[in-house]
């Protein structure tokens, strides 16, 4: 865990084992052959695509999360709420692509699509240009989930499985705003749709059934036992809160919670900062007031969506003069960081980021190993069921045509009895010969094909037509 000092890495190079000719073969092919990533216990890893995967490729989810990118990259790869719109217009304008979510938060960046062929390469291009980011530096940290494993994914980030801390509640309200934002923007349709509807159902019969929320663990509730750590009374302390979002009210709950009363809330806007300032008996400023309060705060933990750095190097250096270098405790919750990585150059700063956090996650996490043994069996049966779903969407063409043209041959033969009835045929002889003529032609194309199999000897369709028109093992 790094203390006093935090300075950003830069992008790691292409692993030893993987080149650019790699890549350009694999994750960015010329042929739709790209490698992808499946979840083996939920940890992405590459394999080669299969020489018999389907060619129809209904869903896909890929981008970086906590596990396979560190903050410098995952910051780099983020989408702001104000870029969302746009970004979703313009995926959803790529080759091939129809649907699109994006879910962009603190630990990952994550685009959901459906596709109408296996050829990811548009989307996944689309990524690397719209965060101006090479192709080989994001490529070794991107995942890719094709299909079921997208699903399971899916399922799996909303019952907090694939968070950081595990099981921690925050990602659903984030997956249910990411949804409603692509839904708004007109990005989404009916494989999405049925996608995230099912998804946060999931994750709430996981929270019911299971034991994954009972103990309160989070990045926020993190930040707080940090705290604790670092000063044997928390009550004593002056807390300086930047941002007034969902991730700083969990901050301000858990502080309460622990005797702390002295809270400055800093926001862009006062509104919002003086409502959180007021359920947790606070001070509410805007973030120009923000500097010259700064001497007075022991602790500082920050967490809002700004593009660029909030609190810098020179700031906390006149706030270590007034406080005469009395030591400030930081925690930077946000990616991207709301503090200059280079606060964390100065000697009287213990400045920590959301990877920094994952030491005081772990000692936590125990008490929710037995729960998500159950949340992963309630989840892999959900995603037979969704699958179900998705593959009989297969079979809908084919229903529609047969009872089209079932009604057209239906219309055609009653119009005709009718004819000869307003002739005054004889009724029964009427309805005699409709039931014959129906039958004739709802069996001719079937028994045709049924006789072409039996000269061919094809015994699988011989054996479909027993299945589907129930006529019994025994014929």
């Amino acid at each position: 865990m790094a203390v006093g000092r935090n300075t950003a890495p830069a992008v790691p190079a292409l692993p030893p084992s993987v080149n650019e000719a790699s890549f350009t073969d694999g994750f960015w092919p010329e042929a739709p052959q790209p490698i992808i990533c499946s979840t083996v216990k939920g940890t992405p890893h590459r394999l080669s695509l299969p020489s018999n995967f389907p060619g129809r490729m209904h869903l896909i989810a890929f981008g970086i999360n906590h596990k396979t990118a560190p903050v410098a990259v995952r910051e780099q790869a983020a989408f702001a709420p104000e870029q969302l719109p746009q970004a979703l217009r313009e995926i959803t304008e790529q080759a091939g692509v129809h649907e699109a979510t994006i879910l962009s938060t603190c630990n990952r960046t994550e685009v959901y699509c459906r596709l109408d062929h296996d050829d990811t390469r548009p989307a996944l291009k689309w990524f690397c240009e719209f965060h101006r980011l090479p192709e080989n530096d994001i490529a070794p940290h991107l995942y890719l989930h094709p299909d079921r494993d997208a699903v399971q994914h899916a399922f799996r980030v909303a019952a907090g499985l694939d968070s950081m801390v595990l099981g921690e509640p925050q990602i659903l309200g984030q997956m249910k705003s990411a949804f409603t934002a692509a839904h708004k923007a007109g990005a989404t349709g009916k494989i999405l749709n049925r996608l995230f509807q099912q998804t946060f159902s999931v994750a709430k019969q996981v929270r019911t059934d299971t034991a994954i929320g009972a103990s309160a663990v989070s990045v926020a509730y993190a930040a707080v036992s940090l705290a604790k750590k670092i000063f044997q009374n928390l009550n004593e302390k002056q807390v300086l809160l930047i941002g007034a979002g969902e991730t700083i009210e969990l901050v301000a709950r858990h502080l309460r919670e622990q005797g702390v009363t002295r809270l400055l809330v800093a926001n862009r806007t006062t509104e919002r900062a003086q409502l959180l300032a007021d359920a947790c008996g606070g001070e509410a400023i805007t973030l120009m007031e923000m500097p010259e309060r700064l001497a007075d705060a022991d602790i500082v933990i920050s967490s809002t969506a700004s593009q660029l750095p909030i609190l810098g190097k020179g700031a906390v250096e006149s706030a270590l003069r007034a406080r005469r270098h009395r030591p400030i405790f930081m925690v930077d919750l946000a990616v991207p960081r709301d503090i200059e990585p280079q606060v964390g150059e100065l000697a009287d700063v213990y400045l920590y980021t959301v990877d920094d956090l994952q030491e005081t996650i772990q000692e936590n996490i125990q008490s929710r190993q037995e729960a998500a043994k159950e949340a992963e069996k309630i989840i892999d049966i959900q995603v037979v069921n969704f699958m179900h779903w998705v593959h009989a969407l297969d079979s809908v063409p084919a229903i529609r045509a047969l009872r089209e043209t079932t009604a057209a041959a239906c219309a055609a033969e009653l119009k005709r009895a009718q004819g000869r009835l307003a002739r005054g045929d004889d009724p029964q002889k009427v309805m005699e010969q409709l039931a014959r003529a129906l039958a004739n032609k709802f069996t001719h194309a079937p028994s045709d094909a049924l006789k072409r199999a039996s000269h061919d000897g094809d015994a699988q369709l011989l054996e479909a037509a027993r299945k589907l028109f129930d006529l019994g093992d025994d014929l």
